[in-house]
């Protein structure tokens, strides 16, 4: 209810409607507040002269609006439109919702404007007068008429009647004996109100009172009629009643409005079944709109979740990002503390050779300097024999000591400075280059489910990222059980979002689920999706795998050969699971050949008779009898034979591991094979002499329920 009371307000006053009146423009306006608005052009200039003189356009918002007149000649002149011409240079001010309005040329006196709630006591209109609607902004010149050629919206008065009571009028219990308390609750079908001890006492839930509808007190004061409708009268004759609808003016009329011919050509239909009629289509407008609403109301509250799971991840994602700056720093320090450690072995080393350097040369020269010293005495001795008993070994000493001072004993062993220079280029560019890359792994992917499906024993799935994930994804992982409930195995590995899997088991469910992968890792799975393969196989012949004498036609459902000896082609699907059942028809049959049915393996040999090898397994016929046959091992001779028109059944039950085949819908012999176990394909051999057409999508015979098959028969 409180959102309405903005459509319950006037644009101009901003103040709930009193008598609001409907301009053409379909716009509602007080009645005071039009008579306020109201614009007096002059005598001798017509609109459009003012808008070419108007020389004011600076500090004003001047519009160029469109005009509506109120005459026409093809209808009563309501509210129709006419050329659109400009509206009278008036400066526009706001009202108090905002709205730009146009105030009247002359202030009018607070006694007039008191009058104005009075419609008989209006004072004149002033010739040539003109209207703009606040809302469209579009103008128009009223007739003698004045305002009172405007239609009143009763609707919308009674609205805003029933709005202020439901907000001012204080509900009271109407079952309370003595000092009424204030109501609870409304009850529609009775139309009371209650309180809680007199709901519970008077109207209790149970019973035909458990089908009322109760509703809050506001609600059924809004939804009760407070007065009785009131009767319209016809704007153009005060003193007929609306009774009529016109189609083409939509616009209600009365009779005299048909007599005069202003609406005599028009449609008009009775006011009660339009009035129904507009009801029911408002009714389903607004049942559109409401869905609307509520869906803006869902998306609000998920906007509302989003809001408090963004402070959430902020939050998360800054101490993630501090953590992972804080581990940055702590391994910067780390390896700092190691430099360190290098760069004061390298200094002690230093220290440690120019000091020994030092001592040794201290050490030498101290001896030299007396070994000088020495020899300067020596010299200053004036005895020549002892002198020269000595001289030799002195003369050999300094040269030796000399020597000792040779190349490089007076080089530094060790420079001052360091060699070693810190490489932090490459670091600080990685450093100035940090930023979010991926931080997190994909969001579960979401499944199709419009475009997933399965066809025969083939399962096509489609997905996407979700709608608001902005995270990169480098590719899709698609998993499968194995249609019994087992362990997922992955059926897919790439960047494409769908994906169909083919040579599935017939008649088998399957779960699957699909996730993504980044470099940051791989993401949560998707929704299990479970996929039903078809009960039945339809199917042809393998054309691909097939020899190459033989001859495929009819879609690949007819093969027949070119060459006399026999030639195998098989079918293009595989069973493994289910019970299955075609059957082969005999279009042509010459000479008495050997046709032989049954299934086989992939790599069965198909250059001679079915069942020749290990890999097949197979029924050959005549025209009078039949065989079973495999490796070469021929069993179960059994009579009848088939010819052109007769149809061979094989049925494959994996349930219990067993062949069996059927010639014009009688089982032929006993049980085949039993112990099939596998994946097989449907397989023929034939010669020149036959042609034959597939069958597949078959229900089981009717003899035949699985675990049940008639087991006995001859054996020759």
């Amino acid at each position: 209810m409180d959102e309405m009371e903005e459509e319950l307000k006037c644009p101009v006053c901003g103040s709930f409607f009193r008598e609001p009146i409907i301009l053409p423009c379909s716009h509602n306006i007080c009645l005071a507040c039009a008579r306020n608005i109201l614009v007096q052009t002059p005598d001798a200039e017509s609109p459009q002269s003012s808008r070419a003189s108007g020389s004011g356009l600076s500090d004003y918002d001047y519009l160029d609006l469109d005009k509506m007149s109120l005459y026409s000649e093809a209808d009563s002149g309501y509210g129709s439109y006419g050329g659109f011409v400009s509206a009278p240079t008036t400066p526009c001010q706001k009202s108090p919702n905002g709205v730009r309005v146009f105030p009247p040329a002359v202030p009018q006196p607070p006694a007039q404007h008191h009058l104005l709630g009075h419609p008989g006591s209006l004072p004149p209109i002033p010739r040539n007068s003109c209207i703009t609607c606040p809302q469209c902004h579009r103008s128009l010149n009223l007739d003698e008429r004045g305002l009172r050629g405007f239609a009143k919206n009763r609707v919308l008065e009674g609205v805003v009647d029933r709005y202020q009571q439901s907000k001012t009028a204080a509900l009271k219990c109407q079952l309370c004996e003595k000092s009424p308390k204030e109501a609870t609750v409304m009850c529609e079908q009775c139309d009371v109100f209650y309180c809680d001890p007199c709901r519970l006492r008077c109207h209790p839930p149970r019973g035909p009172l458990a089908k009322h509808r109760l509703v809050p007190p506001a609600h059924g004061r809004v939804s009760r009629r407070t007065s009785p409708r009131k009767i319209s009268t016809c704007t153009e004759h005060e003193l007929e009643n609306l009774s009529m609808y016109c189609v083409q003016c939509k616009m209600p009329v009365c009779y005299q409005c048909l007599e005069e011919g202003k609406h005599g050509t028009h449609e008009v239909k009775a006011l009660g079944a339009m009035w129904k009629l507009h009801k029911g289509q408002l009714s389903q407008a607004l049942n559109i709109l409401s869905d609307r609403a509520n869906e803006a109301k869902e998306f609000l509250v998920q906007l509302r979740n989003m809001v408090q799971h963004i402070q959430e991840n902020g939050v998360e994602f800054e101490a993630c990002l501090v953590a992972q700056c804080d581990a940055l720093i702590d391994a910067l320090n780390r390896r700092k503390a190691q430099l360190l450690t290098r760069v004061n072995k390298e200094h002690e080393h230093k220290l440690k050779v120019v000091r020994d350097q030092i001592s040794h040369c201290t050490v030498k020269l101290r001896q030299t300097t007396g070994l000088m010293e020495y020899c300067v005495e020596v010299i200053k001795e004036n005895d020549p024999s002892g002198f020269l008993q000595i001289s030799d070994a002195l003369i050999r000493r300094v040269h030796m000591t000399e020597g000792q001072w040779g190349k490089g004993t007076l080089t530094p062993r060790m420079t001052s400075d360091f060699d070693l220079t810190l490489d932090s280029g490459p670091l600080l560019q990685t450093i100035h280059q940090l930023d979010f890359v991926q931080m997190k792994v994909p969001a579960a992917p979401m499944l199709q489910l419009e475009e997933c499906c399965t066809i025969n024993n083939s399962a096509t799935l489609s997905w996407k990222q979700p709608p608001l994930s902005t995270i990169a994804v480098d590719g899709y992982i698609l998993e499968l059980d194995d249609g019994n409930g087992g362990q997922y195995r992955e059926v897919y590995v790439g960047t494409e979002t769908i994906c169909t899997v083919d040579g599935l088991h017939y008649n088998s469910t399957y779960m699957s689920r699909v996730k993504a992968f980044n470099a940051s890792g791989v993401g949560q799975y998707s929704k299990i999706l479970a996929m039903q393969t078809s009960e039945i196989a339809w199917f042809t012949f393998d054309p691909a795998s097939a020899h190459p004498d033989i001859i495929l036609s009819n879609d690949n459902l007819t093969v027949t050969c070119n060459s006399y000896d026999d030639r195998v082609v098989m079918g293009n699907s595989g069973f493994s699971r289910g019970v299955h059942y075609w059957e082969i028809t005999v279009d042509r049959y010459d000479n008495h050949p050997d046709p032989a049915f049954g299934v086989a393996r992939g790599d069965v040999l198909k250059d001679v008779m079915l069942g020749k090898d290990d890999r097949a397994w197979a029924m050959y016929v005549d025209n009078n009898r039949s065989w079973f046959m495999h490796n070469n091992s021929h069993t179960n001779r059994t009579d009848g034979g088939v010819s052109k028109g007769a149809t061979v059944g094989v049925l494959l039950d994996f349930t219990r591991g067993i062949l069996i085949f059927l010639i014009n819908d009688e089982q032929q012999g006993p049980v085949a094979f039993e112990g099939i176990e596998g994946l097989y394909y449907p397989a023929i051999s034939l010669n020149r002499n036959v042609q034959v057409t597939l069958h597949t999508g078959l229900p089981i015979p009717d003899f035949y329920t699985p675990g049940e098959a008639d087991l006995s028969g001859s054996v020759c």
